[in-house]
């Protein structure tokens, strides 16, 4: 997957054959926000613009901007997962919200 970062904010980006160009959106906000340029330079541009404008525009209408992430995850899985994973983490000397970060932070960089 093809993303670009700024701000806290990541987007994805994708090539549109039909139009020719690169389109990128937010990625982690219910919001739309997207973005596009014909070229990688341009999209960059795009891309922070597009940032800031989300930003300016919450604080213009007095809405909290939407984090990517809180950090506080609820999760809910078959029991025996959920036991299993209790075990791995207890074996490896770690707590469970230990081991469940670095199980999926090792995941999102290998997707």
């Amino acid at each position: 997957m093809n993303t670009m970062t700024f701000k806290g904010y990541t987007a994805r980006v994708e090539f549109d054959d039909r139009d020719s160009i690169l389109v990128g959106r937010l990625l982690g906000v219910r919001d739309i926000v997207g973005f596009h340029a014909d070229d990688v330079a341009g999209l960059r541009v795009a891309f922070e613009e597009a940032v800031t404008d989300y930003l300016e525009a919450c604080a213009k209408i007095g809405k909290p901007a939407e984090k990517p992430a809180s950090g506080k995850m609820m999760l809910r899985v078959p029991p025996e997962v959920h036991s299993a994973a209790l075990i791995a983490a207890q074996a490896s000397g770690q707590s469970l919200n230990q081991w469940a970060t670095r199980a999926l932070e090792q995941a999102a960089h290998h997707a």
